[in-house]
């Protein structure tokens, strides 16, 4: 099984992975300081980086090199930040309720793009945008449990990882992924290390068996996304990591006793549709501009515009 297919199959296999990493968490969050257990987990996966990035051609000097440190660390802080937001909001919310509103966050990419990468998001978009939040608002709706100030905490979340998603697609036009990853590892480790370690609490042998389950899960989680990439292209498999929220929301409902409610499944649905017809309407856009790019006005290729010249996507 190649290509495509095999892509599809990594992916589905990542969405288990980390829905298993997330029922983790909301497992040791609840009894431990989240700062604290993030923090571990992060020295985990900076190991992990490290390692793999020794592992490749030029070394740790060749994953390090970058023209935009300040952006790239800029990444790592958002995305450790959006971790620790996330796993108080399963503590908070539980895994259904958070994934669901989480779900959310291709569409604030979406909205952002424009400002941020200087992308053109045409009113198809906007309007899938405009559905979604309608979603957001169904599974918020008043007089439901679901709705309280704790329900902007994955909103919170969705919001920091749709913008490290867009400065990762920003740092792609120069940076290398390795180099990306590095940086994403590396930063976060030092930034959660410097505000973790004053809330530090002793754990007890179990849960250091459960700790040690939750770094392995997000080790492999991430080299099962890493050779989804190396096989398959991103627009096929990124519709594929929805399915997280509903390995979650298993674990939720069948590990941790929580409800599965109407309007919440309701508003996921309407979320998940608007954020798949943005990543469809996105990836044609990118085709079309893509065709443009290649072709001049006399049909033949410009086998010498620079890659950084034309648009392009990064998941």
């Amino acid at each position: 099984m190649r290509g495509d297919r095999l892509g599809i199959a990594l992916m589905v296999a990542t969405t288990f992975v980390f829905a298993i990493q997330d029922g983790l968490s909301r497992h040791l969050a609840g009894e431990y300081n989240v700062l604290m257990v993030v923090m571990i987990r992060y020295w985990f996966f900076a190991a992990f980086v490290i390692a793999i990035a020794a592992r490749r051609a030029g070394g740790l000097r060749a994953a390090a090199a970058t023209s935009q440190p300040v952006i790239q660390g800029l990444r790592g802080l958002l995305l450790v930040g959006e971790i620790c937001v996330m796993v108080a909001g399963f503590v908070l919310l539980g895994l259904v309720e958070a994934h669901a509103i989480f779900a959310a966050y291709p569409l604030l990419a979406a909205a952002l793009s424009g400002p941020i990468l200087g992308e053109r998001v045409g009113w198809r978009r906007w309007t899938a945008i405009a559905l979604g939040f309608v979603g957001v608002l169904i599974i918020l709706q008043p007089g439901v449990t679901v709705f309280s100030p704790a329900a902007l905490v994955p909103l919170t979340a969705a919001a920091l990882f749709a913008m490290y998603g867009l400065l990762t697609r920003y740092v792609a036009r120069r940076d290398t992924t390795a180099t990306s990853f590095f940086w994403t590892g590396t930063v976060g480790a030092m930034a959660i290390t410097l505000v973790g370690v004053w809330f530090w609490e002793p754990m007890t042998l179990s849960d250091w068996g459960w700790m040690a389950a939750l770094c392995l899960s997000g080790a492999t989680g991430h080299w099962l996304l890493i050779r989804c990439y190396e096989v398959a292209e991103v627009g096929v498999v990124q519709p594929f990591a929805y399915l997280q929220l509903v390995f979650a929301s298993f674990i939720g409902v069948t590990v941790f006793g929580e409800a599965l409610q109407a309007q919440v499944v309701l508003g996921a649905a309407i979320v998940i549709a608007a954020g798949l017809f943005t990543l469809w309407r996105g990836r044609r856009v990118d085709q079309a501009q893509e065709a443009s790019t290649d072709r001049g006005a006399d049909g033949f290729r410009k086998d010498d515009v620079p890659e950084h010249a034309a648009p392009g996507r990064n998941g």
